[in-house]
């Protein structure tokens, strides 16, 4: 049976557009080897959740003369770190215990297309985000097949807010560009799909899969 088959069609449409949104899915492979490691993927999910909530902390200490965007980022923070609990949460029914592990390629792939001058380093911040909240979507959508009933559960709970995420960087990126950003936002997209699909040398919850033998 093909990972397609596996899935059945989102419920939510905003899940659909963010799918159609990527440049490309995550791989069956990667899926297949997140799976077979629940405990490393649930620390690194909660390590995404603590750095999204210090992404949006980050953006509230840098731009506060910037109303709308203090209030969505705060809100967005605290249901960041209300996720994290939720992943403390489904480690602790697990018994796994939470260690320290290196972060992933893929952030950092991101950020160095960031622009170091202002009002271009806000809404590139702004784009790397909300693609980082689509494909972190994409993935709580395409893996629930391969995931125990409960942890597909939690995860299919978790894909209305990260949808809503995602469209809120982006709303927010519209609002303070000051020229269009396609161009940035396709380049963003593409390093994003090299990132998840090119076999890499660690698995993380962002990253592409490892070679298989």
């Amino acid at each position: 049976m093909s990972e397609a088959a596996l899935l059945p069609p989102p419920a939510d449409p905003a899940v659909e557009d963010i799918c159609k949104f990527l440049l490309a899915p995550t791989p069956a492979a990667w899926l297949r080897q997140a799976s077979s490691n629940i405990p490393l993927l649930l620390m690194d999910h909660a390590n995404c959740e603590k750095k999204a909530a210090s992404t949006a902390l980050s953006l509230l200490r840098r731009y506060v003369d910037r109303s709308e965007l203090l209030r969505a980022l705060s809100t967005l923070a605290r249901e960041e770190l209300r996720h994290f609990e939720q992943v403390l949460d489904q480690m602790d029914e697990r018994a796994i215990v939470y260690e320290h592990i290196r972060a992933s390629r893929y952030a950092g792939r991101l950020r160095d297309c960031v622009s170091h001058q202002e009002p271009a380093r806000l809404v590139d911040t702004l784009l790397v985000s909300a693609v980082v909240e689509a494909r972190s979507c994409e993935r709580f959508y395409r893996l629930q097949p391969y995931l125990s009933d409960s942890l597909a559960s939690f995860y299919a709970r978790l894909l209305a807010s990260e949808a809503r995420h995602y469209q809120l960087y982006l709303d927010l990126a519209q609002r303070y560009a000051t020229q269009p950003f396609e161009a940035k936002l396709q380049e963003i997209l593409q390093i994003d799909a090299a990132a998840v699909t090119e076999l890499d040398t660690q698995l993380r919850f962002h990253s592409g899969p490892l070679a298989e033998s």
